[in-house]
């Protein structure tokens, strides 16, 4: 696993012609944050030694270096899910081959469902924290020397960035939320049971990624902020049904406002 890893290190810093130190993984219809990053060097995965491939509809599959907010950056425009048949670490084989390449803090994005009844379709939530749903953790078997056997998680989510973020947000007059996000195998939606159990677990909102990639990305001393999109609703007396395009959409309305706060805090970020 450590010479795969290595080996798509030196093949991407063989490409790479910056050194980024911040990198940005865009879910599902929020790749047009893309479209904001200049001297664009642009790699598919197909052509990236080791690396899965997305298979997801609103996930292009492109790895970019470039500048955002001033600052050389590192970006996965579609990512791995674990339903698409991916072990756990090939879902997180990307996080690993981050760290190789210098990376120090990890911005993640997703669409989700929320379960919280004070959140609206649109709404921006910043995760404070979450749950892990998943049948396998990305850490399962043999340790990998990035990190302890047993790696802490009582701040998965940096509460430095979460700050930062809910300042540029006041600043800049956008509504954002707070809350915690449940990671699901998936690939179906929840069911209305299924959303009221998980809002009880204590989960704000629901999706199929993200947690995997935090957990490796700790183990890995990577810093992380994370934004989830709500583009739908589990809320009892407000399920309707609801599809992978209307997701995208939802998504891809509310990615302005995510894409501003983002792009600040990569500039502000010492």
């Amino acid at each position: 696993m450590l010479e795969r890893i290595q080996e798509t290190a030196n093949y991407l810093r063989n490409k790479m012609q910056t050194r980024p130190e911040t990198a940005i993984i865009l879910g599902t219809g929020l790749g047009s944050l893309a479209e904001e990053i200049t001297d664009k060097n642009e790699i598919l995965y197909k052509d990236i030694p080791n690396f899965p491939v997305s298979t997801v509809e609103g996930h292009s599959g492109k790895l970019i270096f470039g500048r955002l907010g001033g600052k050389d950056i590192m970006a996965m425009q579609g990512r791995f899910h674990y339903y698409e048949g991916y072990s756990m670490k090939e879902v997180t084989f990307p996080i690993r081959v981050m760290r190789e390449l210098g990376i120090k803090n990890l911005f993640v994005s997703n669409a989700s469902g929320g379960t919280n009844p004070n959140f609206k379709i649109g709404d921006l939530m910043i995760i404070t924290d979450h749950i892990n749903y998943f049948p396998e953790h990305p850490l399962r078997g043999r340790n990998i020397p990035y990190g302890p056997r047993f790696p802490d998680m009582s701040e998965a989510y940096d509460k430095e960035f979460i700050r930062m973020a809910d300042t540029i947000a006041q600043e800049r007059g956008i509504h954002v939320q707070h809350g915690v996000y449940l990671g699901t195998q998936g690939p179906t939606f929840e069911t209305p049971s299924e959303y009221k159990l998980f809002h009880i677990l204590g989960a704000d909102a629901v999706g199929m990624s993200t947690v995997p990639e935090v957990i490796v990305a700790r183990h890995c001393n990577i810093r992380v902020f994370g934004v989830s999109v709500v583009t739908d609703l589990g809320v009892e007396g407000k399920i309707i049904e609801v599809s992978h395009e209307e997701v995208q959409k939802a998504a891809d309305a509310a990615q302005p406002k995510m894409t501003e706060i983002m792009k600040e805090m990569i500039k502000r970020i010492s």
